[in-house]
């Protein structure tokens, strides 16, 4: 018996949001700053540390703050990949080397299975709401601060 395409699709990409919540992490005690050209931005943030916190994100949030973000933090600096399966709002991604500085942002496309993974290496990966970084003035080479980055870029 042969199981059509559709089902599959739908076991996959369908049933795994059905019921689901999304995860709140409290939010950091310290807020996230960007040094831009036109001067300093804050983000109050959730951080995801864990292999748990990190494979689930912001996944099944429908609405966020202009000023929250989410900092997935890495064990080392290596290229990663994102997708937005169960994403229902657009995000901007902001991948951020082991000295702080952004090397790539890329938007990431509500319920896209697409990988999101630049040919940078990243230690830290900032998902903000789509068009905040360009808002902000955020670019490639700006410098993040928050005492998870600096205890890894220290003075770089």
């Amino acid at each position: 018996m042969r199981i059509p395409a559709a089902f599959i699709l739908f076991l996959f990409l369908v049933l795994p949001v059905l019921g689901a919540e999304p995860m709140l992490l409290a939010p950091s005690s310290d807020p996230l700053r960007i040094e831009t050209d036109g001067g300093e931005v804050l983000f109050d943030i959730e951080v995801a540390d864990d292999a748990d916190e990190r494979a689930r994100g912001l996944m099944f949030r429908e609405e966020m703050e202009d000023d929250r973000g989410m900092l997935f933090v890495f064990d080392g600096s290596q290229r990663r990949g994102f997708w937005m399966q169960n994403t229902p709002m657009p995000l901007d991604l902001l991948f951020v080397g082991e000295d702080g500085r952004i090397r790539a942002i890329e938007q990431g496309v509500p319920f896209s299975i697409a990988n999101i993974a630049p040919p940078v290496r990243a230690q830290f990966v900032l998902e903000l709401k789509a068009g905040t970084a360009q808002k902000a003035g955020i670019k490639i080479g700006d410098r993040l601060y928050h005492p998870l980055v600096d205890a890894v870029a220290g003075g770089k």
